[in-house]
């Protein structure tokens, strides 16, 4: 479990550097991906603020729970691999699923969602990785 949380708060911390680093490049609105995890607490609230705040636990529990997911199922030595396909079946899920129903996750560029979750899950796997090695 331990490795699964500092794995979760690791990526929870640098999954979002795909999308932030296109928003930013194309000078859009750097805040609308966390107004849309918010909005997954508060759906019917459209201020910045309450929807930040809403973000912040979404975030980190979607993350270390998801890690959690990932620690129990990827062997060990296939946690890169593992990490990658996890991103891929979370993004599915997570993007595919249950943000068609949600109109703040589903008016999310979703390529960049898409990025960033595949760098979630890398991240897990590495992170994992070093933790598990001898």
């Amino acid at each position: 479990m331990r490795d699964a949380l500092i794995a979760g708060a690791v990526a929870a911390a640098v999954s979002g550097a795909p999308s932030t680093l296109v928003t930013l490049a194309k000078g859009e609105d750097v805040l609308m991906g966390a107004r849309g995890a918010g909005a997954i607490a508060l759906p019917r609230e459209d201020r910045t603020l309450p929807l930040l705040a809403a973000a912040v636990p979404v975030h980190l529990a979607l993350s270390v729970g998801w890690a959690v997911v990932l620690d129990l199922l990827i062997p060990p030595g296939a946690e890169l691999a593992g990490g990658l396909a996890g991103g891929l079946a979370i993004a599915a899920l997570d993007l595919g699923v249950i943000g068609r129903r949600l109109p703040a996750i589903r008016g999310l560029p979703q390529p960049r969602q898409w990025a960033d979750h595949v760098a979630y899950g890398l991240t897990v796997g590495a992170v994992l990785a070093r933790l598990r090695a001898p």
